[in-house]
């Protein structure tokens, strides 16, 4: 059996942390005002930690003094206080300003992904899980706030006071800055190095394994009428268990891999301890330093202790926050794949007249095309439909139609113009369409009919419904047109939500109809309430039923019957009959099973 992970959506992005990064920064100047002034809080911050190791110097200097200068100790202490205050009042403010800033880059970054998501091709929805896709975008979100933290006020702060705090040690012990800044630089470089070395390989297979957790609840959330319908619950169970297992002990691994990391940093700062303040006791020893000195340098070291005990982790979350954002970072450099001409206009057409004019299609995964040089014409107001095997090319005709896919060669017109150069939204607002398995979205039944046309008053909603011979059943239910119809629209029947789509559809009011097998799941009562509504909403409408069920289209104008892309018949019912081809065996069948 597959596992999830197998699977190619399974893998993440891997992208180089420079464009993570250039991502990340692009969010960062969106307001540049803003983003100026936390950078002046959190600097002037920095300031008054270079600055506290200097205070103390002066103040144990001057407390040391034989004349005893009392004004001057209490005027150093207040200096040394106030640093305090001013760091943390500026740390504060710093936070504040954040907080909102934050709030508005993580809401631009989630609805973005959103968007650029739902640009993307049905192909590229095809082949993607739903809930891994989920899980990347909400992990991408939290991990801007973590590599932001990390970044802002761990690592840039770290890198100022360090090499800060460096020059000025050199600048009266130049041998001890030397050893403080070539201590430091190994740290630096360690750290970056292990983790994009030896901690990130592990991350991402647990980010991977995290998307395949939301991919595994999505795939069987979703199919739970399965799962009951063969008491699957334990195995589904099981099945889940065992893929948090994987990613429990992948995450258990990268944590691990952190703590070895830990290790070698910490045996660094003993050594930056033991070597600064070993610089200042031998220079005291030689009178070359006083109790300030020795003072400035233990303070000196605490400070930068503290920055370096955090250097470790700040790196590691802005790594972990670089690949939890990597994914939405890849989505963002990844252009739709079927995008609108730069000067696309709008679609004007209102007969519905269709050309496909000498197409040639092929999928990707196909070694030859499906349609070679294919041609047809559909005049306005005529009822067409497209029978065949599977495989036979009806479904690819619509999906071309509504430009899903991009033809090869050749072209598509509709109305007289190429719908190649129209936006896809006006193009797919001019084709209605009522699918054999109508997906319904978790929203009331008024919401899920007015989805055509948002702006639609709630008499011509149920004007829609009438028309659709939907009122009726929807008057019963104890909210009426109010009521949720659950995920899918699994709280109706399958009748019930064939007319609510059938509802839709008359509300958009568009001048073509696809009908893909809308009646096939449906019972006798229910499919003549649905095929009378259909009937009606046929009227003017160029109109094109993919069909199995071949009583459902004896009254079409013509039949095409399709076999490997090609047209290999056409007619009406009584005359593909009377020809005794393809249709009039595929009739023979339908009759028998009949």
């Amino acid at each position: 059996m597959t596992s999830l992970v197998d699977n190619d959506d399974e893998r993440g992005a891997e992208i180089p942390n420079r464009q993570v990064l250039a991502f990340m920064f692009r969010h960062w100047i969106e307001e540049p005002g803003r983003f100026a002034l936390i950078l002046a809080f959190m600097l002037g911050s920095i300031l008054c930690d270079l600055t506290i190791p200097w205070a103390t110097r002066a103040l144990v200097d001057t407390v040391g003094r034989a004349d005893h200068p009392v004004d001057k100790a209490w005027i150093a202490w207040a200096t040394l206080s106030g640093l305090y205050l001013g760091y943390w009042i500026l740390r504060l403010y710093m936070f504040r300003l954040s907080n909102g800033y934050y709030s508005r880059i993580m809401a631009r970054m989630v609805t973005r992904a959103f968007r650029r998501v739902q640009d993307f091709s049905s192909d590229w929805h095809a082949s993607t899980f739903a809930g891994a896709t989920v899980r990347r975008v909400g992990r991408a979100m939290w991990g801007y706030d973590s590599a932001s933290d990390s970044m802002l006020w761990g690592l840039i702060p770290t890198f100022i006071v360090l090499a800060g705090l460096s020059i000025s040690i050199g600048l009266h012990w130049f041998w001890a800055g030397v050893f403080v800044a070539v201590l430091v630089t190994v740290f630096a470089v360690y750290n970056v190095a292990m983790i994009n070395l030896y901690i990130r390989p592990a991350n991402l297979a647990a980010n991977a394994l995290d998307s395949g957790i939301g991919a595994a609840l999505a795939d069987a959330l979703s199919g739970n009428a399965v799962v009951k319908s063969f008491g699957a619950e334990d195995r589904e169970a099981r099945r889940f268990e065992a893929h948090v297992d994987r990613w429990r002990n992948a995450q258990r691994r990268t944590w691990n891999r952190g703590n070895n990391v830990g290790l070698g940093q910490n045996l660094m700062m003993v050594a930056l301890q033991a070597g600064l303040t070993g610089f200042l006791v031998h220079a005291w020893s030689k009178g070359q330093a006083t109790p300030g000195d020795v003072a400035f340098a233990v303070t000196s070291f605490i400070v930068m202790a503290g920055y370096l005990r955090t250097f470790g982790e700040n790196t590691r979350n802005l790594q972990k926050g670089l690949d939890d954002m990597s994914d939405v970072a890849s989505y963002m450099r990844t252009p739709p794949q079927l995008a609108d001409r730069a000067q696309a206009t709008a679609f004007r057409g209102q007969s519905g007249a269709v050309v496909f004019d000498k197409v040639t299609f092929g999928y990707d995964r196909q070694a030859y095309p499906l349609y070679e040089n294919f041609s047809l014409a559909i005049a306005p107001g005529e009822r067409v439909a497209l029978v065949g095997s599977t495989g036979a090319g009806k479904s690819t005709f619509v999906k071309l139609l509504q430009r899903l896919y991009d033809v090869d060669e050749g072209r598509i017109l509709i109305d007289g113009q190429d719908i190649a150069g129209v936006t896809q939204a006006s193009l797919r607002r001019a084709i209605a369409v009522v699918p054999q398995d109508p997906n319904l979205f978790h929203r009331t039944i008024a919401e899920n009919i007015a989805y055509a046309r948002p702006e639609a008053t709630m008499e011509e909603i149920i004007l829609a419904a009438k028309r659709a011979r939907a009122h009726d059943f929807i008057a019963r239910l104890p909210l009426g047109y109010d009521t949720a119809v659950g995920e899918r629209g699994v709280k109706l029947s399958g009748g019930e939500r064939q007319r609510v789509a059938i509802a839709r559809a008359f509300l958009a009011d568009a001048p073509i109809l696809v009908l893909d097998e809308a009646t096939s799941s449906l019972d006798v009562e229910t499919e003549r309430q649905v095929q009378a509504a259909m009937e009606e909403l046929m009227a003017g409408r160029t109109t094109v039923v993919i069909a199995h069920r071949l009583s459902t289209i004896r009254h079409a104008d013509r039949i095409l019957v399709f076999e490997g892309g090609r047209v290999i018949e056409e007619g009406g019912h009584f005359e593909l009959v009377a020809k005794g081809g393809a249709y009039a065996r595929l009739n023979a069948v339908a009759e028998a099973l009949a």
